[in-house]
């Protein structure tokens, strides 16, 4: 997989946050907890780039079900990762990714991504080559990247590290809204349910939280105040240096 030219750095933070952060904030937590949303608003307001892992992975898998390969066979799956071209851009205001030069912000959220990602993902050589691409990316810092590992595996020295969870129900309703009318709260639980134990059980860079992470639960709050209080936490961090 090509890494892709760097993205040029976002405008300046706006009047909400009047310092600027040079580091790395390292965001995950499981799906629902708001992770997308507020990662892009946090870098907007830090003035930093946003890397999102999870459209990496799931670009991997489109790249694996287009080239007609079985889940299972975790040799073919790391080959067709291998080969992909993955490019995504980070910044915040214009996120995007592409897969062999074509944008697939759409297809990578389809049902057939969404059932194989955790599976794509638990392939350690899969894991390999993505987290090596991430880490480019990130460079130097001043980003926010999002993900399931980021700060355990991909940025373990990362400057601030946080794990945003919510209540299962609130999880639910929220991914059932990002996927539209009609959709099913009940059976989207049942599918985060199965998400949640097949990546926090698999053997290479499992879901977990980083032991020195500061927890957020977002079930009672708003986007907004969650927003803020990041800001609160990364910017306490830098100046402590904590």
């Amino acid at each position: 997989m090509t890494p892709e030219p760097a993205d040029a750095q976002p405008a300046p933070p706006d009047d909400a946050t009047p310092a600027r952060f040079d580091g790395v904030v390292a965001l995950d937590g499981p799906s629902g907890t708001g992770k997308s949303t507020v990662a892009r608003m946090l870098a907007r307001r830090l003035g930093a780039r946003y890397l999102d892992t999870g459209a990496m992975y799931r670009a991997a898998t489109l790249a694996v079900l287009d080239r007609g390969v079985d889940v299972p066979d975790s040799a073919r799956v790391a080959e067709a990762v291998r080969s992909a071209r993955i490019e995504l851009s980070t910044d915040p205001d214009h996120a995007g990714i592409t897969l062999d030069g074509r944008p697939v912000d759409a297809e990578i959220r389809s049902a057939p991504v969404t059932a194989a990602v955790s599976a794509v993902s638990a392939v350690p050589e899969v894991r390999a080559v993505l987290v090596g691409h991430q880490r480019r990316l990130i460079g130097s810092g001043a980003i926010v990247v999002e993900g399931r590992d980021i700060g355990s595996v991909v940025c373990p020295d990362a400057q601030a590290k946080i794990y945003l969870t919510a209540s299962p129900q609130a999880r639910a309703e929220r991914r059932a809204k990002e996927l539209g009318a009609g959709i099913d709260v009940a059976a989207v639980a049942a599918d985060l349910q199965r998400r949640d134990r097949l990546d926090s059980t698999r053997a290479v860079s499992p879901l977990a939280r980083a032991a020195d992470a500061v927890d957020v639960d977002t079930t009672q709050l708003s986007i907004d105040e969650v927003v803020d209080r990041l800001v609160d936490i990364v910017l306490s961090r830098a100046a402590t240096g904590a």
